[in-house]
């Protein structure tokens, strides 16, 4: 009888143990951001936070650029930051798009970090980040002139990522 008096106990180990066992596996983050790579970015229209144009891909043809998928919520995008401002003042052109955030919070964000991208999409409902596969904010994708991902990274940027994946794809 007072074996059973453990069984919820039990239970909840188990299923903590399963899910950081599926949460830490990085072959399976790895693999499929590979996968993308080598592959057109999807198009896009988005609605801007700032100006009425729809940001495109379109505009960006014939230009190397990252994409940075981040929100105003997103603890690991205000780690983050740092490293995007160091990108821009590099001269590397940033698109940021705000990934299921409101506008007001996504301006409030930038505001308070400083703004290191060139243009703002907003993702409210998250269907650019499906079509290009994201798991979670952060992710940053390098993208070609000719609209190749060049390089995509998950989660968020931190010195060795800028130096190994990033600035490479870039260059």
């Amino acid at each position: 009888m007072r074996l059973i008096a453990f069984a919820p106990l039990v239970a909840l180990l188990a299923l903590i143990g399963v899910s950081v066992f599926l949460l830490t596996r990085e072959g399976e983050r790895t693999r499929f951001t590979e996968g993308m790579v080598g592959q057109p970015v999807p198009a896009f229209a988005l609605a801007r936070l700032e100006g009425e144009t729809p940001l495109t891909n379109e505009e960006r043809l014939g230009r190397t650029y990252v994409i940075n998928l981040f929100a105003s919520w997103c603890t690991p995008c205000r780690v983050e930051h740092p490293q995007l401002m160091a990108l821009r003042n590099q001269g590397v052109e940033i698109v940021g798009i705000a990934y299921k955030d409101q506008p007001a919070t996504s301006a409030a964000f930038l505001h308070e970090l400083g703004n290191p991208f060139a243009d703002v999409g907003q993702d409210p409902e998250g269907r650019f980040g499906l079509e290009v596969g994201v798991t979670g904010v952060p992710e940053t994708f390098v993208i070609g002139p000719d609209g190749v991902i060049r390089a995509a990274y998950r989660g968020p940027l931190t010195d060795e990522a800028v130096r190994d994946v990033i600035l490479p794809a870039v260059n």
